[in-house]
């Protein structure tokens, strides 16, 4: 355990959820010698994994899939059914709104409740508390009742206390699924200093491009299950396919399958060997905001000299498979003299949402492939203050006259 900072053992949970519900002093008496019945749930089926210190983790899954089950046992929470579980440091965890404080208490009175929950001393939170209400800037809502904030209010107050805490071990459920942009940002950044400081960060999120910028290792989690466990991209893939369709689903592996046909004695002509997102700076990344300049730069390897030039193409989609755009060497005229070939958009357009590129590698016709990347990048575009008001995938330049 001495590079392990949590390490989860065959851990099942069941629930019992009754057929009947009784609401009444008179149902629960006549009722009071009989024998109820009940129906089983299984919230976590044999789980086991292990995080490293100073890993960042992510865990994702549709609604029900058992994610927050599963954080709330690792907290000591909940109790399993099976199995156990060992964690190696002081654990802060930001799970639900609103746990560990009390509406009818104020933020202050809050902050000494939720802190000495932590296990912060009263002389540590004393110190500690100008920074927490400064972080969650609620500076003018000291004495506010904890009832009346708003859900953002209650975020941000639970999240700055959550961090502020100082803990080797820091679990977060959605912390991002409330907020503005603004508060957004700034969990990020908390994220990144965590990191920095080798602490050990276990994130709860639908949001695939913060899994993708931040985390070390994901697992995606269905009906109580691993489903995948291990590096980001290939667990983001899988939550992709697994929120298709089935029609979506069979035209995805239909198109596999005509790629590894296609591809035929071709396939080790070159191949598709790195693929980078790059912002105005050069900098790579997986997190952007709508109008930001944008590239993508996709590297590749001739395994023998072709008879015929190589062009590269791009496919833009949305998570759902929902095709947005396309582009490729061939239809712009543009001749690859080096072993890369980069994209530019400026300002682009694509509004609030999760996306994914297909690349591919080709000669002279693009119906014959030497290599297919299907689902090699994902990313995340946040929007502006001004374009979180629009609808729709892309922002396009326009004016009311």
């Amino acid at each position: 355990m001495k590079d392990i900072a949590i390490k989860v053992e065959n851990i099942s949970k069941t629930f019992k959820i009754p057929h009947e519900k009784y609401t009444s002093l008179k149902e629960t008496a006549l009722h009071l010698f009989s024998l109820r019945s009940y129906e089983v749930f299984e919230a976590l089926k044999d789980v086991s994994f292990e995080i490293k210190k100073g890993e960042f983790f992510g865990i994702i899954g549709r609604n029900g899939s058992g994610k927050s089950t599963l954080l709330k046992i690792i907290a000591g929470i909940y109790l399993p059914t099976k199995g156990k579980v060992k964690t190696n440091g002081q654990i802060s965890p930001f799970l639900e709104l609103g746990v560990g404080f009390n509406p009818e208490l104020t933020a202050r009175e809050n902050i000494f409740l939720g802190g000495s929950i932590l296990g912060l001393s009263k002389k540590e939170i004393k110190g500690k508390f100008r920074a927490i209400i400064g972080f969650a800037e609620l500076e003018e809502f000291i004495d506010m009742k904890f009832k009346n904030f708003s859900s953002g209010m209650q975020v941000r107050l639970a999240f700055s206390l959550a961090i502020h805490a100082h803990a080797e071990i820091l679990l977060m459920d959605e912390v991002l699924a409330v907020g503005d942009s603004n508060f957004q940002n700034k969990c990020l950044e908390e994220f990144n200093k965590y990191r920095n400081q080798g602490k050990t960060v276990v994130l709860v999120t639908h949001d695939i491009g913060t899994i993708q910028k931040y985390c070390d290792r994901a697992v995606l989690f269905r009906n109580g299950e691993i489903v995948e466990i291990g590096n980001p991209e290939d667990t983001i893939n899988a939550y992709i396919f697994q929120n298709m369709s089935d029609e979506e689903k069979r035209i995805v592996l239909d198109k596999k399958e005509s790629v590894s046909q296609k591809q035929g004695s071709d396939k080790k002509i070159a191949e598709i060997t790195k693929v980078v997102l790059l912002d105005k700076d050069r900098k790579e990344k997986n997190v952007f905001r709508t109008g930001e300049d944008i590239s993508i730069k996709i590297n590749f390897k001739k395994s023998r000299r072709p008879s015929e030039s190589i062009n590269i193409g791009i496919g833009i989609y949305k998570d759902d498979g929902s095709y947005i755009l396309g582009y490729n060497t061939l239809m712009d005229s543009y001749k690859i003299k080096r072993n890369f070939a980069e994209v530019q958009f400026n300002n682009f357009p694509l509004l609030k949402g999760a996306y994914y590129i297909n690349v591919v590698c080709f000669g002279e016709m693009e119906e014959r492939y030497y290599d297919f990347k299907d689902k090699i990048k994902t990313f995340q575009i946040f929007p502006t203050a001004e374009t979180s008001r629009y609808r729709g995938v892309v922002n396009v330049n326009h004016r009311w006259i």
